[in-house]
């Protein structure tokens, strides 16, 4: 399973050095507008210590972890929904994203320009949001009249156009369909049909100044701007700086800054907390991985990630907690100490679990 983020934010936020940062790039950043033209796609491991230990105890040839594809968008500024910078183009690649990650400037810096010339976070996300808002409304304003001709002509359920009305009237009191569209009866999965921008998970990455980095207050204030979504702290150059440290050098510049966590990796572990998901994990003698799933997933759609074989023939899976793994060392010690579980059909997954499906047409997970 794919997991997209799309990275947007006003121009000289610090996109494109974070960017670099989650992927090693050398993606051009520079002090100007729309230094990023084309958007840059790049696909980064979660970090994820159980896989090694999983490697350690199978003796697996290499590892696997799960991935997280980031997608660095052009800077958008006021009037882009209306053709101003680059104009609405730019919306398009946000629209194949599952997860929209806001970069928004806090640090202070005389040598590099903001776009309205003063700091304002508040106001750098009114702006985003508005002119996703309005390319919202301008998607619906084509939307609808087509919707209430199909619904006369019985081509198109009349939910849809529903949702359709309830979600106008939301973006018109100037609200996202991901913050206030469940309250208005905004059906999520009938607006996503519809394309449109704010029914995606929002993610705020507030890009701070290093001394700001331990300030908690600043953070609290920060955070209630955008609650009840979630919020990343990190200063991305300080991340371009961690990517080339050991990871003891990197915890060692990290805690001098009150941190315990790289922001990159807050931001990975955020994005699967915004869009409900989680790992299991398959080990073996070729390989330890992690695979990706929707929290509350049952065990033969969690098989079907590895194969669709896996789900039709689903017939049981044996699994173990990593915890248990862990701690005994290995499967025969697991199974001697009756932690090893047969589970059928409707076993609800959990993150961590270490699994190997049992199949009518195929075999799969650890072996």
């Amino acid at each position: 399973m794919a997991l997209t983020i799309g990275i947007v934010g006003l121009p000289n936020v610090g996109k494109s050095t974070l960017f670099n940062a989650l992927t090693k790039n050398n993606v051009l950043a520079a002090n100007y507008p729309f230094a990023t033209i084309e958007p840059n796609v790049g696909v980064v491991p979660l970090p994820d210590a159980r896989l090694a230990r999983l490697a350690e105890i199978f003796g697996s040839e290499r590892i696997l972890p799960a991935t997280v594809s980031f997608v660095d968008i052009a800077g958008i500024v006021k009037g882009a929904s209306e053709g101003e910078g680059l104009g609405n183009k730019f919306l398009a690649n946000i629209r194949e994203a599952d997860a929209i990650c806001q970069v928004v400037r806090a640090f202070a810096d005389d040598d590099v320009v903001h776009v309205d010339g003063k700091v304002s976070p508040k106001d750098d996300i009114e702006v985003i949001e508005t002119e996703l808002i309005l390319a919202d409304l301008q998607t619906l304003e084509k939307a609808v009249p087509r919707l209430e001709k199909e619904v006369k002509a019985k081509k198109a359920e009349k939910a849809l156009l529903d949702t359709a009305l309830a979600a106008q009237g939301v973006l018109e009191e100037g609200k996202t369909l991901y913050a206030a569209g469940a309250a208005a009866g905004v059906d999520p999965v009938l607006a996503q049909s519809l394309g449109l921008l704010t029914t995606k998970p929002f993610i705020y990455v507030f890009n701070l100044d290093e001394d700001q980095l331990a300030d908690a207050e600043l953070a609290s204030s920060l955070r209630e701007l955008v609650a009840p979504a979630d919020a990343v702290f990190l200063n991305a150059k300080l991340e371009m700086d961690l990517m080339e440290m050991s990871d003891e050098e990197a915890l060692e510049l990290l805690q001098s800054f009150g941190a315990e966590e790289s922001g990159l990796d807050q931001l990975a572990r955020t994005g699967f907390h915004t869009l409900g998901l989680q790992t299991y994990l398959t080990a073996g003698p070729k390989e330890s991985r992690a695979w990706t799933i929707h929290q509350g997933w049952t065990a033969p759609q969690a098989a079907g990630v590895i194969h669709t074989d896996f789900q039709k023939g689903f017939i049981k899976a044996e699994v173990v907690s990593f915890a248990d793994l862990d701690a005994l060392g290995s499967m025969s010690a697991v199974k001697s100490a009756g932690k090893a579980r047969l589970e059928g059909k409707d076993y609800v997954m959990q993150d961590g679990d270490v699994v190997e499906f049992r199949s009518g047409l195929a075999s799969g997970g650890k072996k």
